[in-house]
């Protein structure tokens, strides 16, 4: 199942890099990308159940995400 997720917040690839940090560690997500350009993340997940824990440790790092 693939998502995007609009992130508000980026600033610079350092926030790229430390979403994409989580995403590595969260299990059910097949692969992402993140877009500093685009403000956004795109997504490949296994279960949707996986997209609440996605959204909550993006958001943990002080990012707005909407769907």
């Amino acid at each position: 199942m693939k998502v995007e997720l609009k992130i508000d917040g980026m600033k610079c690839e350092g926030c790229v890099n430390r979403i994409h940090n989580v995403l590595s560690q969260i299990k059910g997500v097949t692969s992402y990308h993140v877009s500093l350009e685009n403000k956004n993340a795109t997504i490949e997940i296994k279960k949707e159940k996986v997209l609440d824990e996605v959204i909550h440790k993006i958001e943990s790092l002080g990012f707005i995400v909407s769907k």
